[in-house]
């Protein structure tokens, strides 16, 4: 199983093709995604510090182009499928921002 290493929080296996944000909030951290996985809102984007992320879809890329001054490693955690070993960090979490981390996204 990939292992994904959460900035400040530490390192946890996830299932190979498991959704990053499921990953990440099964392993406690209580990341943003106020749209449910629909890559609608970027509450749930990362920035990928080290490590192999999967290439980027089309719904992924057009949101992300609406944003601006995001590094180039900015991804949306909801739309990522973890197939390797990553380190990334969370910009978006429950306990710094006041809001409640929105509805599951699927799997």
């Amino acid at each position: 199983m990939p292992t994904v290493t959460v900035e400040g929080v530490g390192a946890f296996e996830i299932e190979s093709g498991k959704k990053l944000v499921l990953g990440i909030e099964d392993a406690g951290v209580d990341i943003l995604h106020r749209c449910g996985g629909q890559a609608k809102c970027t509450t749930c984007r990362v920035e990928v510090l080290e490590g192999d992320a999967p290439p980027m879809g089309e719904l992924e890329q057009q949101r992300l182009s609406q944003e601006a001054d995001l590094p180039p490693n900015t991804r949306l955690s909801c739309q990522m499928r973890v197939d390797g070993d990553l380190a990334v960090r969370v910009l978006a979490r429950a306990s710094t921002t006041g809001k409640d981390p929105g509805t599951r996204p699927a799997d």
